[in-house]
């Protein structure tokens, strides 16, 4: 490691040779599927990357990129629950919506959450929670990009996530 911290890619090599397999094995065992395993494996030699200059000849090298490895898994699940979460938080609200839309009797709350959302995005978490459309899918119906589509899906989320946060004070502020 000391020799990596000085730039020499070939102890990089070695210490990846050495070091990967069991790595890994700790990632798909702990998250229990390959992408997400191979998604955290790439941050972990990344932040290994960054971080090789702050690398200190007193610490043995095995438990320092395991603490890097259980960092970046804490990170990466709490990002993957907050994402679920502000997900089922939108299904709800656009299911409500719908629900909704076709009474005269509706939950003010709901109703005002989205409406603080543009057509595009309303019509988005339609096509993509409601009709269970891929990005793509939504793309060709609402004849933009991909990476459009799932733009407006990702702001709609934020915006709605923004709005039940701000009312959860409101409330606790009460």
């Amino acid at each position: 490691m000391l020799a990596y911290a000085e730039d020499d890619m070939e102890a990089f090599e070695t210490l990846y040779q050495r070091h990967k397999q069991r790595i890994f094995g700790f990632l798909i065992k702990k998250l229990k599927n390959q992408n997400e395993a191979e998604e955290v494996f790439q941050t972990i030699f990344s932040k290994l990357h960054l971080a090789r200059k702050k690398y200190h000849k007193d610490i043995p090298f095995l438990p320092w990129i395991f603490t890097i490895s259980r960092n970046a898994l804490i990170d990466h699940v709490r990002k993957r629950d907050a994402y679920q979460k502000i997900v089922k938080t939108s299904e709800v609200a656009v299911k409500t919506y719908s629900q909704q839309a076709g009474t005269a009797t509706s939950d003010h709350l709901e109703i005002t959450k989205l409406s603080s959302l543009t057509e595009a995005q309303r019509e988005a978490l339609e096509f993509r929670f409601n009709q269970g459309l891929t990005f793509t899918e939504i793309a060709e119906r609402m004849q933009i990009s991909t990476d459009n589509s799932r733009q407006i899906v990702s702001r709609a989320i934020r915006k709605l996530r923004k709005l039940m946060v701000s009312k959860e004070m409101d409330c606790e502020k009460k």
